[in-house]
């Protein structure tokens, strides 16, 4: 909906809503930039601390996204009238510790009545305005390197109805617990020509992909074999582990997919499965890509390329999945 609205004039503005970035980027001296995000969500685990942690760690990942640091926090609580106060200061105590982490600090908050919780924080980092990682820069002859795994959004799912096996919780928690701190600090080294990134959260890998070709006016070409799964995550699809937001993210993009045969209907699936604290989706010059690749695996970060970008021709879809 921000999209139909009229962009303000205003030249300290550098990314704004109208390019579906994961954060908004604003000028405030020759040499800095402030990037804002907000972020928030219902409880996706059983654990108060767990869960504050997953939604400290997802509302950073924007502005790590951008290439920016992390500087201070506001915190967005909506808790029952009534409800245990210990939970909500495990759920608090979870956020914090992902912010001392990243080095952010929090600064305050606010909070109203609402019958279901719901937790997360808005964001404010600081960013050079001329290394900025925005989604739309991506170049025809790039790799694309993606972190972490995908399936966070079905195994989440399993979990909710009490069927998800121990070791796909134990998996999707530390992914959705880590930071992409380290990831976004590699990928922003000078020695690599990075053009454009984006994390992959709620619209999933084919929706966050899509944004990028559009933004960008090129075609994305990924090989649906290389992109890294939880454990779990298939299994999840073939039993009907399905959240709300894979098929809505399904009917939305796919118009834009095309997908060959040999990949299988759960593969196909899970690109649209939404993610929580997900990983970034990098645009790299092809001739860094596996020196990337191998820097972000040293910093022990999961890294795989996965795809490149190609030109954008008339009669083509925008992804192209292999």
């Amino acid at each position: 909906m921000l999209g139909k609205l009229t962009r303000q004039n205003d030249p300290n503005l550098l990314v704004g809503y109208d390019t579906a970035d994961d954060a908004g980027v604003y000028l405030i001296g020759p040499d800095r930039a402030l990037v804002q995000t907000v972020d928030f969500f219902t409880p996706i685990v059983d654990d108060p601390y767990t869960y504050g942690q997953i939604a400290a760690v997802n509302a950073l990942s924007d502005v790590y996204a951008m290439g920016g640091t992390p500087i201070t926090a506001l915190a967005i609580v909506c808790f029952p009238d009534g409800g245990d106060l210990e939970v909500l200061e495990r759920i608090l105590a979870g956020g914090l510790s992902k912010m001392v982490e990243a080095g952010c600090t929090v600064v305050g908050g606010h909070s109203v009545r609402d019958p279901e919780i719901k937790f997360g924080y808005s964001v404010t980092g600081s960013i050079d305005p001329q290394r900025i990682l925005a989604n739309s820069a991506a170049r025809p002859g790039d790799a694309l390197i993606f972190t972490k795994c995908l399936g966070t959004g079905v195994i989440s799912t399993a979990i909710k109805r009490d069927l998800a096996d121990p070791g796909w919780i134990a998996a999707a928690t530390r992914s959705m617990t880590t930071l992409n701190r380290t990831a976004a600090e590699v990928i922003t080294r000078k020695e690599f020509d990075v053009h454009a990134c984006t994390d992959i959260t709620g619209f999933g890998l084919a929706g966050h992909a899509r944004e990028m070709a559009i933004g960008s006016k090129v075609a994305l070409r990924i090989r649906a074999g290389n992109v890294p799964l939880l454990p779990g995550a298939e299994e999840c699809v073939r039993k009907g582990y399905l959240p709300g937001g894979l098929a809505n993210n399904r009917s939305f993009a796919e118009c834009d997919l095309a997908f060959a045969d040999e990949v299988s209907d759960a593969v196909r699936s899970l690109m649209f499965d939404p993610q929580t604290a997900g990983g970034l989706l990098v645009s790299v010059a092809a001739a860094h890509a596996e020196q990337l690749e191998t820097a972000l695996r040293d910093a022990a970060v999961e890294a795989a390329i996965i795809g490149e970008v190609i030109e954008q021709q008339p009669d083509q879809r925008k992804i192209q999945f292999l």
